[in-house]
């Protein structure tokens, strides 16, 4: 990915760098304790547990074929866990706050460490999940209803995005690079759902 390697090379740094701080000069400690909600909207735990209820609906709804698309999910752990023992870019530990529980929070700090910050694992997650969750409903459920679960995923988008950077927990370039990385799991599981009747029906 071309972004990906624009990070690599450093050209993201000053901009990581002066984002940063501005988010440093804006923290306020009252306001930690609702970052540190967002962020487990995209941890582990909760974006697994909608990943699988969207795939149980699906099946439920003889919609087994479809239900695989939710593969998509373990694969995208899997890129991001790639990309951070890959890409040397650390965290920005001089700005962070500490984080919403979740299992991978445990883990980073724990002995089971990832080499780097990018992508945000939080980020990819909730494009994916919540996105493939819109896309679900709206096709699935009334027009205003797939309105509603559209404009409910990206509010929680765009919450995650300010929420990494603000909680210091990763730079700017981390978020953008798990927006597109999410995008694009989220585009080929869309892909897998919405492929022709005929290649559906084999």
């Amino acid at each position: 990915m071309l972004y990906t390697q624009v990070v690599a090379a450093g050209a993201a740094q000053a901009l990581d760098l002066n984002v940063a701080r501005t988010a440093d000069r804006a923290w306020w400690p009252p306001l930690q304790p609702a970052a540190q909600a967002i962020a487990v909207l995209g941890g582990l735990e909760v974006t697994a547990g909608i990943a699988a209820g969207i795939a149980a609906s699906l099946w439920v709804m003889s919609l087994r074929a479809e239900a695989a698309a939710l593969a998509m999910f373990p694969l995208s752990a899997v890129l991001e866990t790639m990309y951070k023992y890959v890409l040397a870019h650390p965290p920005p530990v001089a700005f962070a706050h500490a984080d919403g529980p979740s299992l991978v929070t445990m883990l980073h700090h724990g002995t089971l460490t990832f080499g780097g910050s990018y992508p945000s694992g939080h980020m990819m997650r909730t494009v994916f999940v919540y996105g493939l969750g819109a896309f679900v409903v709206s096709r699935l459920a009334r027009p205003r209803w797939g309105r509603l679960a559209i404009a409910a995923a990206a509010t929680v988008g765009g919450l995650m995005a300010f929420d990494r950077v603000y909680l210091g927990v990763h730079w700017q370039s981390d978020v953008v690079g798990g927006v597109l990385l999410g995008g694009a799991v989220l585009a080929g599981a869309v892909a897998w759902l919405d492929r022709p009747a005929s290649a559906a029906g084999g």
